[in-house]
């Protein structure tokens, strides 16, 4: 098979591996920087063009789609959609997963375990916000934040009050959300791919920071998910229409608690911590799939 790598960069590790796991089992492998691709439209013949010349045989496509560019990035899986060819994740579905706001009203929906969440239009009742999620101390996230930025503990009713009044004023979009102590500052990683929990991660936050990324110095150890932490991160993953997807959840007295499904999760903690090579198991996913 010919299959594309969506990725700005061939240096970074997932992108590495996706290739290298293709090579491994006999398929053209090609890495294509999204942001150098012209689409083009029109009646019936969806073409790309990249680099002096059009995108022709490809059989699958891997969507490696960075938060900023999701725009552009989604437009160009869904013209390679067009053209019939297999897309790991779905141009729809990496709409959905990139809205904060609309993933988790999706979630809600499909009835899986949320933190308890408000959304406002630069309402000035922040006491009202805040008393709505159980009180201080409470969680407070940019809605186009990634990778931990933009996402503010609030210790007190009068710092949650500032820090909404702030972020209002600068017309930036936030929600609101119960502070779930008893996590620890530790959030779990679910990896799935085909309907399948393939690999699980437990990540925990440096001394004194309540954000669990790699990215933000946290550490990463195996972890064996409970029966209703895997069936929540299948629903999650299925509501979402996603069949590559990092599922982030909180154990919580409550059960587990979805955070976030990522629909472009980085294969280098999960593989670090499980000693998997989902590499190889998203290729044999595509191989499966494809016709």
């Amino acid at each position: 098979m010919k299959i594309a790598v969506l990725s700005r960069n061939p240096a970074l590790y997932s992108t590495k591996r996706l290739v290298e796991a293709g090579e491994k089992k006999g398929h053209e492998m090609v890495v294509i920087d999204h942001l150098k691709c012209h689409i083009e439209i029109e009646k019936k013949n969806p073409r790309i063009f990249y680099k002096g010349a059009y995108l022709e045989n490809f059989d699958a496509v891997i969507p490696r789609i960075g938060a900023s560019v999701t725009f552009f990035g989604t437009a160009l899986v869904r013209q390679f959609e067009m053209m019939k060819v297999f897309t790991a994740t779905e141009s729809q579905a990496l709409v959905r997963s990139r809205d904060k706001l609309r993933s988790l009203q999706i979630l809600s929906r499909a009835g899986v375990g949320l933190p308890k969440t408000v959304f406002t239009d630069y309402t000035r009742d922040t006491g009202q916000v805040i008393d709505a999620v159980g009180g201080a101390p409470l969680v407070i996230k940019l809605l186009e934040g990634t990778q931990g930025l933009g996402v503010v503990l609030a210790e007190s009713k009068n710092a949650g009050e500032s820090i909404l009044e702030a972020f209002n004023g600068l017309k930036a979009r936030v929600i609101a959300q119960e502070f779930i102590k008893e996590a620890g500052g530790a959030d779990i990683r679910a990896f799935v791919v085909d309907g399948v929990v393939v690999g699980a991660m437990k990540r925990q936050g440096k001394e004194g920071e309540f954000r669990s990324n790699l990215h933000r110095g946290g550490s990463a150890q195996v972890i064996e998910l409970t029966d209703e932490e895997e069936n929540t991160a299948l629903k999650a993953a299925r509501a979402m229409g996603l069949a590559v997807a990092g599922v982030d959840m909180l154990q919580s007295n409550k059960g587990p608690l979805v955070l976030e499904v990522n629909s472009s999760p980085g294969l280098e903690g999960i593989e670090a911590a499980t000693g998997k090579d989902i590499a190889k198991i998203i290729i044999k996913y595509i191989e499966r799939h494809v016709d």
